[in-house]
């Protein structure tokens, strides 16, 4: 996360959550500071730690960090929920589809991994699933069993046309299992990406309605094309042949 993103976190939840105001004790002695409290909900967030994995740089004790991180996402709900925590709209998928253009990926609208926690008490019956065998609950079969598609499959997303080696597509995807991003993220001037610009050969037909009656068939026919394994190669070949030709020169030079 990047410092101005955090601190503007930081400003808000303070100044508009009652639990991250920092309040005197009975004898004039400050308690702990909303940098404290949000740093470490955070980190339990971000790195999947123990609760008291934070008691000695930060000085917070295990049930507090708790405390923490469940106030952390009220906040974060109550106060960017309506702009950040929902679909995104035909103008803010078009905006998405640009940036991933401009990456070198046309069609993509971000990337997806997978985290994975340790259940140290999970029941004997369901061991099995949550293992690394074959079989199990792995990268793929999770997704399998998400709901990122399901708007796709009822026929309620918008349309989406994209071009990738001189082939026409249909389809948005997401890039899975990419390393960490942590330190990787790069900011974009987002005029540069305002709905009605030309940026690419990505666009969304905001003129077609996404609410379109659905039916078993129709379900079953965008699900057998998601999952269309020749299809998936075929952009995999055309995104490499893509990506060379838009980079892969520069590589040459250097």
């Amino acid at each position: 996360m990047n410092e101005p993103l955090f601190m503007h976190i930081v400003d808000r939840l303070s100044n508009e959550v009652q639990y991250f105001q920092q309040r005197e004790d009975s004898l004039g002695r400050l308690g702990l500071s909303a940098l404290q409290k949000i740093t470490a909900a955070i980190c339990v967030l971000a790195y999947g730690t123990a609760a008291d994995t934070v008691d000695e740089y930060l000085r917070l004790g295990e049930t507090t960090t708790q405390l923490c991180v469940e106030n952390f996402v009220e906040g974060i709900i109550i106060l960017f929920g309506d702009e950040y925590l929902r679909r995104p709209t035909p103008a803010d998928l078009q905006r998405l589809l640009d940036i991933g253009e401009h990456r070198g990926f046309p069609g993509m609208l971000g990337s997806i991994d997978c985290m994975h926690w340790e259940w140290k008490n999970c029941p004997t019956a369901w061991k099995g699933q949550y293992s690394r065998d074959s079989g199990t609950l792995n990268d793929i079969n999770v997704l399998d069993r998400s709901p990122v598609f399901d708007d796709i499959i009822k026929g309620q997303a918008p349309k989406v046309t994209y071009y990738v080696n001189g082939r026409e597509y249909h389809l948005a995807y997401y890039l899975t299992d990419v390393e960490d991003e942590r330190d990787g993220y790069t900011q974009f001037d987002v005029s540069e990406f305002q709905q009605g610009e030309d940026n690419g050969s990505s666009y969304v037909d905001l003129t077609l309605s996404t609410d379109m009656p659905t039916n078993i068939a129709n379900m079953m026919g965008v699900r057998t094309r998601i999952r269309d394994r020749q299809m998936h190669q075929q952009l995999k070949d055309d995104l490499v042949e893509h990506i060379w030709r838009k980079f892969g020169r520069d590589e040459d030079n250097n």
